[in-house]
């Protein structure tokens, strides 16, 4: 028989076989991404049964509940220590005590001092001779110049005594900073003791703050201010608007840290718009100008006068 030639046959190498590893690589990472995107899709519906189904299992009291709850009863209790701005210590102001921490405490204390004064001179403050006002950082207790004093004086007289000494023995059960604040009306004033109201206004404050001092409060607490006819809060044209921008108000503020903003002049600045957009004359005339005149000696002398 002839000799048949045997051949070995070698496969030949397949250089693209990677393809099936890659494409099968590529299949699962397409399958990844699908999953990872339904997870992120969140079911609202599903995830609310879901919640209410581990809360019946494990017995937990829903958090938004109680949350509520305590946003109600916090909220009930600012109430009871709000300050009415018409002078009027009350449970439905719209000035709150802070709820966190030392503005609570604080808090309460101011609106107890509030309570205090309009209990203790409920009359007066019925009559307008006393008014209340205040925020959560400060409360002013503003007296009318009337009450304390006789027209162009500085003395306190006789009926003042009995309400400074009352309110010092309300302010001496308290640490709080207490700036006296002295206001007069346009009507200038000239004569040998005080030159002008600045004199006028500073002098009534300082003697508010001798006698608080000399009744039981501490010095520290206390500092005298005047302004002068310069921070009115209603019209200098009638009778009843002078005698309200007569007065000496008392500051009680929250802490030391609490530096109090001039209410006065936000007021003075709102009233005098109102009253030019009505037509009327503005509170600060050009005659109550202060001018700087530099004196031959040396230094300033402030005046009114136009010479």
């Amino acid at each position: 028989m002839p000799r048949r030639d045997k051949h070995t046959s070698h496969d030949q190498e397949n250089h693209e076989r990677w393809l099936i590893s890659y494409s099968d690589f590529m299949t699962l990472l397409f399958a990844f991404f699908v999953v990872m995107y339904s997870i992120s899709s969140v079911n609202e519906g599903k995830y609310k049964v879901l919640s209410e189904t581990l809360i019946d299992a494990f017995q937990v009291e829903d958090k938004e509940e109680e949350s509520s709850s305590e946003l109600i009863e916090l909220s009930d209790h600012n109430k009871n220590s709000m300050i009415d701005f018409d002078g009027r210590a009350n449970k439905e102001g719209d000035v709150k005590a802070e709820v966190t921490g030392d503005g609570d405490y604080i808090g309460t204390l101011l609106s107890e001092l509030s309570d205090q004064v309009e209990s203790a001179f409920g009359d007066l403050v019925r009559d307008g001779e006393i008014t209340i006002s205040g925020s959560e950082t400060w409360i002013e207790i503003s007296l009318s110049s009337g009450l304390l004093f006789n027209s162009g004086s500085a003395n306190l007289n006789r009926q003042s005594l009995p309400v400074l000494e009352e309110i010092s023995s309300i302010l001496s059960g308290y640490e709080n900073p207490v700036h006296v604040e002295g206001f007069t009306d346009d009507i200038p004033i000239q004569s040998g003791i005080f030159p002008s109201n600045w004199e006028l206004s500073a002098a009534r404050s300082a003697a508010v703050v001798r006698l608080l001092s000399e009744s039981g409060v501490e010095p520290n607490r206390l500092a005298a201010v005047g302004y002068g006819q310069f921070q009115p809060i209603a019209s200098n044209e009638s009778a009843e608007g002078r005698g309200k921008n007569r007065r000496v108000a008392l500051i009680v503020s929250r802490d030391l840290d609490v530096r109090r903003a001039l209410t006065g002049v936000g007021e003075a600045i709102e009233a005098s718009e109102q009253n030019e957009a009505e037509g009327a004359t503005p509170f600060l005339k050009e005659k109550d100008k202060i001018k700087a005149v530099e004196l031959e000696g040396g230094g300033l002398l402030f005046t009114q006068d136009d010479q």
